[in-house]
């Protein structure tokens, strides 16, 4: 059994909706849910001008390897309507895997940990709110501490009173 933390986000549509939806199609075909954090919103990153995000990171229990991994996590982005058009452009859902383990991948199609990560305040503050102690295998430090040390001005904000555990539907109206 493997641990991945996955970051998931969006800014088009009903941003809360995709993220519930991203967080059930994660646990039924990816693996067990462990940990969600809060939704968090920040400005877009990278093209700034675009409508802000809605993040949220994820820890799952996953037999998957981590290529098979993030071909299923390609698979859910395609199933939701991600439609890759240009980078750092709007999209309905992102996934990202942060970590796999403490493992070190560099492949063409996948680098673990994130490449980015270490620079995107977005990104460590949804991971630090359910693994602030998580070691990044490279840089040798955890989240909070790569947190602390991030230099990016974006401002990242906490959703009030969103519970990360219910699910949306597609008005934005909770079900349990």
């Amino acid at each position: 059994m493997h641990i991945a933390h996955l970051l998931t986000g969006g800014n088009s549509g009903n941003r809360e909706y995709y993220l519930a939806q991203a967080r059930s199609k994660i646990s039924e075909e990816c693996g067990e849910l462990v940990a969600a954090s809060a939704i968090f919103e920040t400005a877009a990153w990278g093209n700034e001008m675009q409508r802000s995000f809605y993040n949220q990171a994820l820890e799952i229990k996953t037999i998957l390897a981590p290529e098979a991994l993030l071909t299923q996590v390609l698979s859910i982005e395609q199933s939701m309507g991600r439609v890759r058009k240009e980078k750092y452009g709007a999209r309905t859902i992102d996934i990202d895997i942060l970590f796999f383990d403490d493992q070190i991948i560099n492949l063409p199609q996948l680098t673990v940990p994130h490449p980015h990560l270490h620079l995107r305040r977005f990104a460590l503050q949804c991971l630090n709110d359910i693994a602030p102690e998580l070691l990044h295998p490279q840089l040798q430090k955890n989240v909070r501490q790569l947190l602390a040390d991030c230099a990016d001005p974006l401002e990242v904000l906490k959703l009030p009173g969103k519970d990360p555990t219910k699910l949306a539907d597609n008005s934005g109206n909770e079900r349990f």
